[in-house]
């Protein structure tokens, strides 16, 4: 028995050892990644910059060449140049004019988070102690918006002010890389679904995507999981179609679980950001869908283009599947499924994650 015990304290040490190889291999190979991509991304800015001086007009010269690489780089490269990020990259560039100034222990995400402090001296503070300290992302976009360079200068004791992130926000963990956007457009790696959503919601979309396609009426099918970034978060939208009927997007987002005020706000949001960035000359403003489903009903709520016409709303109630058709697909076929993996009918409740 003693041996026993002997040989599993000799296995869990050698484990030990082991797992902090890896783990030590992984940090490196992040920052490895990232000091390539921060140092291409001030380089992009750099050429931006310097091609604009040859410009008559710099503004103007300025907005046609980022619209006109911002096309052309998306198409080759994928989104992670858009056009919101090229003018950050410009932006980079123009605050960090120095190349070996840049530190390898900061992320693009972290720079972007730094592009927004207006005061030179202030940036530099949140440099140093997101250095020092290790902060994450999360952990420095916490600072700055709880306002820690005033409270640190106003506080007669700073030791409990700098602690007080580690138990407010969790640090960085090795597992992260995998997860950044940012890192995955880089190398133009494909995104894990698994991390973005739960069984019995990709079980569903792949229904609702094929019932759409199903149902015609001009819907076109665009993509799902469909990314972008603001202001450092990265936000996902289900389903994205082009209805070439409405000659506009219909943008698709699937809860399990009650519609919320949260919710309506989100696809808010994304029908802005597809009207700002996406739209094409022509097109009518883009239409939101949330899709709810729990246990007892499906809700679907339409989220339409503000001061829409009565006309537009008639033409979008022709062509777009009705809130009984949606709600009885949805909820037919979370049914399906839920029998099919033996969740329903047995009156039990289930606390594993499906």
């Amino acid at each position: 028995m003693k041996n026993h015990k002997s040989e599993n304290t000799s296995i869990a040490a050698v484990y030990q050892q082991i797992r902090e190889v890896l783990t030590h291999a992984r940090s490196q190979a992040y920052i490895a990644v990232n000091t390539a991509m921060v140092q291409a991304y001030w380089n992009i800015g750099r050429i931006i910059v310097e091609e604009e001086q040859h410009g008559e007009q710099r503004a103007e010269y300025g907005k046609r060449l980022i619209d006109g690489l911002s096309g052309r780089l998306s198409q080759e490269f994928g989104k992670g140049f858009d056009k919101s990020n090229l003018w950050n990259m410009r932006a980079f560039y123009l605050s960090y004019p120095i190349l070996d100034a840049l530190r390898r222990e900061l992320s693009w995400t972290h720079y972007r988070l730094l592009l927004k402090l207006d005061r030179p001296e202030v940036r530099q503070f949140y440099t140093e102690e997101c250095i020092s300290a290790g902060w994450s992302t999360r952990q420095l976009e916490r600072q700055i918006n709880s306002l820690y360079y005033e409270r640190l200068l106003a506080s007669r004791d700073r030791e409990p002010v700098r602690r007080e992130i580690h138990t407010l926000e969790p640090g960085p963990q090795p597992e992260d890389i995998i997860k950044d956007p940012y890192v995955l457009e880089f190398l133009q790696l494909r995104k894990n679904p698994g991390f973005l959503e739960k069984e019995l919601e990709t079980a569903l979309i792949d229904r609702l995507q094929e019932f759409l396609l199903e149902l015609g009426r001009g819907f076109s099918f665009v993509g799902r999981q469909k990314g972008f970034t603001l202001d450092g978060q990265h936000f996902y939208i289900d389903l994205v179609f082009y209805n070439y009927l409405l000659r506009c997007f219909v943008l698709i987002d699937l809860k399990v679980g009650r519609l919320t005020h949260q919710d309506l706000g989100q696809m808010q949001m994304y029908i802005n950001y597809y009207t700002r960035e996406l739209m094409n000359d022509g097109d009518t403003r883009p239409i939101g869908l949330i899709l709810c489903t729990d246990k007892n009903e499906a809700v679907v709520r339409y989220t339409l283009p503000e001061n829409n016409d009565q006309i537009f709303a008639s033409r979008y109630k022709l062509y777009l599947p009705s809130e009984d058709e949606l709600a009885r697909e949805l909820e037919r076929e979370r049914r399906v499924i839920e029998m099919e993996k033996g969740l329903a009918g047995d009156g039990t409740e289930h606390t594993e994650p499906i």
